[in-house]
């Protein structure tokens, strides 16, 4: 059985945990990570030198970094399908993968940090500022991507999907006001009412 360390109040455990249910896979998920302290343990470290969530153990393989993980599943589980195949359309997958992890992540995330993980006494109003205006476009740009296709990397629900959904469930989850955007609403409501979606990304961010 596939075995995942990690809270899912993080956001990159949250990844992994989508898809290993939306490919149906059985999985034991193991509380791991700040509160739950285990990952500086030096059985843990053996495992994941970084000392950071998720990992998961599979048939004896290991493996750390989130959207790594939900590529091996999808190549593993449903190649063709979830894992593209053909050689564009596998890469147009990837890219919206990695541009998560290094675009549309770093701009949330300091409002991420001050809004929920920041006592309100000690919080940075400018910092919100920053990361709000930081993030806005990177917004829009999806829900012009999304008013063309129905899903990120097509008219088919792929790999892709899963990082940016995560993502745009913590953005959602901030105490800010947000302007309509209907193709990229559209699209997430659609992966929200998806039963892979429930205990993940119905849950509130803490």
């Amino acid at each position: 059985m596939l075995k995942i360390w990690g809270r899912l109040s993080s956001i990159n455990v949250r990844k992994v945990v989508v898809a290993a249910q939306w490919l149906g896979i059985a999985f034991e998920r193991n509380d791991a990570g700040h509160e739950f302290g285990i990952v500086k343990t030096p059985e843990y470290l053996a495992k994941n030198p970084n000392g950071l969530v998720p990992l998961v153990e599979d048939d004896g393989f290991v493996l750390w970094e989130s959207n790594v993980i939900v590529r091996y599943l999808c190549a593993k589980h449903s190649a063709g399908t979830l894992y593209p195949q053909e050689l564009a359309a596998r890469f147009d997958a990837e890219r919206w993968m990695d541009w998560q992890q290094t675009t549309l992540n770093p701009a949330g995330r300091a409002a991420f940090i001050q809004l929920m993980r920041t006592p309100a006494e000690k919080r940075n109003k400018e910092i919100v500022a920053q990361s709000i205006a930081a993030t806005g476009p990177l917004l829009a740009l999806l829900d012009a991507h999304l008013a063309r296709r129905a899903f990120m990397a097509g008219n088919a629900f792929t790999m892709a999907d899963i990082p940016i959904a995560c993502e745009i469930h913590r953005w959602h989850g901030l105490p800010l006001k947000r302007p309509e955007r209907p193709n990229l609403d559209r699209w997430y409501q659609g992966i929200l009412s998806h039963t892979a979606a429930r205990g993940v990304l119905d849950l509130s961010l803490s």
